[in-house]
C-alpha cells in the first residue's frame, strides 16, 4: 500500500492524502492550498492526481483547506461517492458554492485587469458554481461511530474530532490478500472544553496514525484569559472611537465568537451602544446549519439553549448579506465590532475592511485562529509594518491582538493526550498539517513521552506501507520545490540597469515633464527594491 502527501505536508493547508491499495485508490480530504502566490499555484497543478483513477473520497470536515478542491476534481471527471458526516454534507453544500462564487468573481476581476493592461489570456476560475453543485450531489453522509464498507475489503468509521460541527477522525481498515492494515487520519483535532461543539472522542487505534500538528509547538492560553483579551481589544477601540475587526472562519469560529460576545453581553461587559456586524453571507447560512444540529453541541451550550437563550443573538447585532451593507460599515462613523471572513485574510470582505482600518490608530485587528505562512494574517501577527491590499501599500497603525485560546485546534498537550490511548509499540505516527517547527517540537515530545519516532513527510512525498512498517519513501523535491534561478534573475536585473545607465544621456535631452515622469517610475522601482531588500 502506498500513500502520497498532496498537501498538509509541512504546511497547514491543502490537506490531501492519496492512498493506493492493491484494489482501490482513495483520497482522504481534498483541500484548497492557501497562502502566498507560490503556495496557491499548487491548486492549478495538473497531472498529480487523476480523477478517473479514484474509487472514492473521504472528507474529514467542511473547512475549505480540507474540501475546497473537490469541485475541481469533479470538473475534471470525478463522479463517484464523497463520504462525510451529515453535518459536514450540509456545510459543504453552502461552502463549496460560496468558494465557487469567489473563484468566479476573482477570475472576472482578473479578466478586466488583463484586458486593461493588454496582457494575454487571464486565468480561468478553478471551478464554477455548476461544478460545486454537481459535487454536492455526490456527497454521501454517514453517521458517527457506525462502521460501513464503502468497498469490498475496506471498513471505515468516523469518530467525532471535536473541531467543528460534523468534523471527524477517519479510521480505515484495508484488506490486501491476507494482510490487513489500519490507518487513522486524525483530521483536525479540536480542543476540549471549547464553546459549542462536543469534546473529541477517542477513536480506534491503528497501525498508522496521521496526526495533525498545527499547534504542536505550544499550548493555548486559558479560555477565560482569551475572553478577557477579547474584551480588552473591544474596550481599546471603543475608547478610541474606532472599529474592531475580527477575521474569522465562517464555520465554527464566527459562531464561537458570537457565543463569547453573548456571554460578555450577559455579564454587562460589552458597550451597549457598540454595534456588532457579522459581515459574511456564508457565516449567516452556516449559523442556520448549526441551529439544525443542536444534538452535536456540548452540554454547556445545550443548557443555555434550554434556558431559552439564543447564543447567536445579541443586542445591536446585525447580519449583513448584501455588498452595499458591507460597504456601509466602513462609511459608518464611530466604534463597531466587525466579524468577517476569511479567517486568514486571503479573500472575502475582510480584505476590504482591512484596507479601511489598518492605517487607523485606535483600530484593532483580533486574530482568533491559525494564520498559515504567506497569508496576510500571518504577516500581520509577525509584525509587518506595511501590507499590500488590492495593489496598494497600507501602513499598519492598528493594534494587532492574537488570541489563540479561541482556536478550534488542540494545543500541544491536548494532542499528546488525544494520542496517548491510541499508541502501542508498533504504531507508526506520521505528522501532517503543521509547519516544520511545530512538527519538529511535537515529534521530540512524542519521542520523549512515548519512545516513538515520528515520520514527517514533505509535499508530494510517497510512502510505501508494508504491514506495520514504512518500507520506503520516495521524494519528489524537484516537483515540490522547483529551483529558483536567483543568479540568472539578478544578472538580468543588472543587465537592464546597465542599459538604463547607458540611456541616461538621452533622458537628459527629453522635455522636463517627460523626465519627471521617468523619475517617478524610477522612484517606484527604488521603493519596491528597498522593500525587497528588507525582506531578504
Amino acid at each position: 500500500m502506498k500513500i502520497q502527501f498532496l498537501g498538509a505536508a509541512k504546511t497547514v493547508t491543502g490537506s490531501c492524502f492519496l492512498l493506493k491499495s492493491d484494489t482501490r485508490t482513495l483520497l482522504v480530504d481534498c483541500g484548497l492550498h492557501q497562502g502566498n502566490k507560490a503556495i496557491e499555484q499548487r491548486n492549478r497543478e495538473e497531472g498529480i492526481l487523476s480523477p478517473s483513477a479514484l474509487d472514492g473520497i473521504f472528507i474529514t470536515h467542511a473547512h475549505i483547506d480540507h474540501s475546497g478542491l473537490l469541485p475541481k476534481l469533479v470538473a475534471s471527471g470525478y463522479e463517484k461517492p464523497i463520504f462525510c458526516t451529515a453535518a459536514t454534507k450540509e456545510l459543504l453544500e453552502i461552502m463549496l458554492i460560496d468558494s465557487a462564487h469567489i473563484q468566479e468573481m476573482e477570475a472576472k476581476n482578473a479578466s478586466k485587469k488583463y484586458a486593461r493592461r493588454g496582457w494575454g489570456l487571464p486565468p480561468k476560475p478553478l471551478y464554477t458554481q455548476e461544478d460545486a453543485e454537481k459535487t454536492c450531489s455526490l456527497l454521501t453522509p454517514v453517521a458517527y461511530q457506525e462502521p460501513f464498507e464503502p468497498f469490498a475489503g475496506i471498513r471505515a468509521i468516523y469518530t467525532n474530532a471535536g473541531h467543528i460541527l460534523g468534523s471527524g477522525s477517519l479510521h480505515l481498515c484495508i484488506q490486501e490478500g491476507k494482510q490487513s492494515t489500519s490507518l487513522l487520519f486524525s483530521g483536525d483535532v479540536g480542543r476540549p472544553n471549547s464553546l459549542i461543539v462536543q469534546d473529541p472522542d477517542t477513536p480506534e487505534t491503528a497501525d498508522y496514525i496521521f496526526l495533525e500538528s498545527t499547534y504542536g509547538d505550544r499550548d493555548h492560553k486559558n479560555e477565560e484569559r482569551s475572553v478577557h483579551e477579547l474584551k480588552e481589544a473591544i474596550d481599546y477601540s471603543y475608547r478610541q472611537g474606532e472599529k474592531v475587526l475580527i477575521p474569522a472562519f465562517a464555520v465554527e469560529r464566527t459562531q464561537e465568537i458570537l457565543c463569547c460576545l453573548h456571554m460578555l453581553a450577559k455579564a454587562n461587559a460589552l458597550p451597549k451602544d457598540m454595534p456588532i456586524f457579522v459581515d459574511s453571507p456564508l457565516a449567516i447560512r452556516a449559523s442556520a446549519v448549526f441551529s439544525r444540529h443542536r444534538d452535536l453541541f456540548d452540554a454547556q451550550t445545550r443548557a443555555l439553549l434550554g434556558n431559552g437563550e439564543d447564543i447567536f443573538a445579541l443586542p445591536n447585532l446585525f447580519y449583513t448579506e448584501r455588498t452595499e451593507e458591507s460597504q456601509a460599515i466602513n462609511e459608518r462613523k464611530g466604534p463597531a465590532i466587525v466579524i468577517a471572513a476569511s479567517g486568514m485574510c486571503t479573500a472575502g470582505r475582510i480584505k476590504h475592511h482591512l484596507r479601511h482600518q489598518l492605517w487607523r490608530t485606535g483600530a484593532s485587528i483580533v486574530f482568533v485562529g491559525y494564520q498559515a505562512q504567506g497569508t496576510i494574517g500571518r504577516k500581520l501577527i509577525d509584525g509587518a509594518q506595511v501590507i499590500t491590499l488590492f495593489g496598494e501599500d497600507i501602513q499598519v497603525a492598528a493594534k494587532i491582538f492574537t488570541i489563540n485560546g479561541f482556536s478550534g485546534h488542540a494545543g500541544q498537550s491536548q494532542l499528546l493526550a488525544w494520542l496517548a490511548p491510541l499508541l502501542r509499540p508498533t504504531t507508526q505516527v506520521v505528522l501532517v498539517h503543521g509547519e516544520a517547527k511545530a512538527q519538529r517540537i511535537l515529534s521530540q515530545k512524542i519521542f520523549d513521552q512515548f519512545g516513538l519516532s515520528c515520520a514527517v513527510p514533505d509535499y508530494l512525498e510517497e510512502m510505501d506501507l508494508c504491514g506495520q512498517t514504512i518500507a520506503e519513501t520516495v521524494m519528489h523535491a524537484d516537483a515540490a520545490y522547483p529551483t529558483i534561478a536567483w543568479d540568472a534573475l539578478a544578472n538580468d536585473v543588472e543587465r537592464q540597469w546597465a542599459i538604463f545607465r547607458e540611456r541616461l544621456r538621452d533622458i537628459e535631452h527629453k522635455p522636463w515633464v517627460d523626465q519627471k515622469e521617468l523619475e517617478d517610475r524610477l522612484a517606484t522601482i527604488q521603493y519596491h527594491l528597498n522593500r525587497l531588500i528588507t525582506r531578504v
